[in-house]
């Protein structure tokens, strides 16, 4: 059977525009377990939170690294049982945990020596939960995404790290998630159970999902820009009231962009995380593709149209900016 030349044309055309299509793969990492704003919490609350959001991870149904604050499990210094199951709860579920020091701490704020304790401090439980599965703590997280001010500083702290077996989990999708987080959990305990704070929890879940994503596509568009290419992201997060209702919903529209969500190891085997850390030296904690670009000595106009969070989203968090 003959096609016309226009059929066949046009199937060579769909064929091209398919094979152009990037690569496109993300890893998920959440931060600050085993809950986000633990002090802030109703405690009579936090277990079905904490298992809205279990249910929201199995929904979703993807790889996840869980990055552990151990300062969280404790009430006056004291390891709190209950808030060890919750741990226990992601490793249970095949979830992978990591090291997020003990206290949150910032590096540029502390300096090193104390930092580096602070990461100790950070698995007198962790280590021997995940022994219990014959496993150890692969990952570390730097809170805030500080990493020192100083290549010199950044290098002490990477062979501090690799001397106690772990390696740095970048952020690539950086984003004001915690924004969005606290003022959906400032409504949600700090206002009235009536139609009016129903209808404003919903505006923020609704607003949060398109910011997000358009945070990942202009991260893509970073990517092609500095490397040429769709580089595997690693997206940042945090176990809080706001994913534990739209975690799934979250995961499935970055695969309606046509990501697939890997697991950090396949991620970092990209030759671009060789970079490491380095390219800034400020006080905050950029993306790792703007330090790179840094790195290059990239003009202004390159950090341009990144989507920022809304005023009205910060007011209610009680923040003046992400």
């Amino acid at each position: 059977m003959r096609f016309p030349m226009t059929t066949w044309l046009l199937a060579l055309l769909a064929f091209g525009a398919h094979a152009a299509e990037p690569d496109r793969r993300i890893a998920i990492t959440i931060d600050d377990l085993p809950w986000q704003r633990m002090d802030k919490t109703p405690a009579a609350d936090l277990p079905l939170r904490h298992a809205q959001l279990m249910a929201q991870l199995k929904q979703a149904g993807v790889p996840v690294v869980g990055f552990v604050n151990e300062g969280k499990l404790e009430i006056d210094g004291q390891v709190q049982p209950a808030r060890v199951a919750m741990l226990r709860d992601w490793r249970e579920a095949g979830y992978e945990l990591g090291n997020h020091t003990h206290g949150h701490l910032d590096l540029h704020a502390v300096g090193l020596p104390a930092f580096q304790q602070d990461i100790l401090d950070g698995e007198r439980t962790l280590r021997p939960l995940l022994a219990e599965r014959g496993q150890v703590p692969r990952w570390f997280r730097h809170p805030y995404l500080r990493a020192g001010r100083t290549p010199e500083e950044r290098a002490a702290l990477s062979a501090f790290l690799d001397q106690q077996g772990y390696r740095i989990a970048p952020v690539t999708v950086d984003n004001g998630e915690w924004v969005w987080a606290f003022a959906y959990a400032n409504v949600l305990d700090g206002q009235p159970d009536t139609p009016a704070r129903a209808a404003t929890l919903e505006r923020l879940k609704r607003g949060y999902l398109p910011y997000m994503l358009n945070k990942v596509d202009y991260y893509e568009r970073q990517s092609q820009a500095l490397l040429g290419y769709a580089l595997p992201q690693v997206w940042l997060l945090h176990a809080n009231e706001l994913n534990a209702v739209a975690y799934a919903d979250l995961v499935a529209g970055v695969q309606r962009r046509g990501y697939r969500v890997v697991t950090l190891d396949e991620a970092m085997r990209d030759p671009a995380y060789a970079r490491g850390e380095d390219g800034y030296n400020g006080r905050y904690g950029p993306s790792w593709l703007h330090r790179w670009a840094m790195a290059e000595k990239k003009p202004k106009d390159f950090y341009a149209g990144e989507p920022e969070v809304p005023g009205w989203v910060l007011q209610l968090a009680g923040v003046a900016s992400e």
